[in-house]
Formats: C-alpha cells, structure tokens, sequence
C-alpha cells in the first residue's frame, strides 16, 4: 500500500519507527529504514516529516560529543502513536514491527560503532575504534598495527567485536 503521498500516516510511521526501535536514530538512520531498505515513506516525505516531527515536539534532537545529530520520540511522540497507530495499515504496521525484530541490533551496532585506518609516516598503520553513545563517547582506542592488511581485519571486526573488546577491557581494568 502506497501511504507516501499520506503526511499524517507517514508522521504516524515514523513515530512508529521511532517507537519500537527503542534508541536514538541518526537521520540517515530512519532514511536508510524508512526510505531506502522498506517503502514505507517517499525521501522527501521523510525529510518534510522529521521536521514537523521536530518542530511539533514529537521527537527531539541531541548532539554527542562527535557532532553526530539523533532524534528521539518524545513522551508526546509515544503518547500520539498510541492513540493513533489504527491509521497505519495493518500490513505496515506488521513490516514495521518484523524489520525492527530482524534488525534493531545491527542498526545499533552501526550507530554506536565506528572504527577507520590510516596509514603513518613510518609506513604503519593506526586503527581508530571508538564506541560512541547519544551523549557521548563511551570508549576510544587506537592500536598501531604492522601493515594495512592487519588494519583492514580489525578495521572489519570492529562493529561484531566492539560490545566484548569493552567488556573484557572493563572487567580488566576494575578487577581488584
């Protein structure tokens, strides 16, 4: 069902979105979601939506540390999507819910993950990992590796590895 050319269904879908994802979402993030992997939304549509979302008090936008912009559904946002989620079709509705189980933790994972490489002056390389929360950085390493190939795998790994490198780091380093 083409509900694109619908503004209130597609605010309704994004609240939704926002809703049952249950974590900040960069805008990319509810493009990639809304616009690109599902056609629950036009781009335009999701763009002009965001906006009224924001300006109307439905979600709310926070920086972190790194620049990075999110939005959150807002009390106001939950409490318009209870009452009138019924205006989504229920075969949206059921989409929505079925992507969300599938893929909240790998978008999770993509947000909250970052990792990249260069190379050095003294033809090593430095591997930048960082894992980075709505308000800020929660943790940053950079390991110097021997060659690009060496890089490339870490640089790969990260996103899968990150949450257990963090853990095993924190549970070191507070051990007495």
């Amino acid at each position: 069902m083409d509900i694109s050319n619908n503004t209130t269904v597609s605010k309704l879908v994004l609240l939704y979105v926002f809703d049952n994802m249950e974590m900040p979402l960069t805008e990319n993030t509810i493009t990639d979601i809304c616009c690109n992997r599902n056609s629950w939304v036009s781009y335009l549509t999701c763009k002009e939506v965001l906006a009224d979302l924001l300006e109307n008090g439905f979600i709310v936008e926070s920086t972190n540390n790194s620049g990075q912009h999110y939005f959150t559904i807002t009390n106001d946002g939950r409490d318009c999507v209870g009452y009138f989620f019924t205006r989504i079709p229920n075969s949206i509705r059921d989409e929505i819910l079925k992507f969300v189980k599938e893929n909240r933790q790998a978008f999770r994972r993509k947000q909250e993950y970052f990792s990249d490489y260069y190379k050095n002056a003294d033809g090593s390389y430095t591997v930048l990992m960082r894992i980075i929360e709505p308000l800020g950085t929660k943790m940053e390493l950079k390991l110097n590796v021997a060659n690009r190939a060496i890089a490339k795998v870490i640089y790969n790994k990260w996103e899968e590895k990150a949450s257990h490198v963090y853990g095993a780091l924190y549970d070191i380093l507070i051990d007495q």
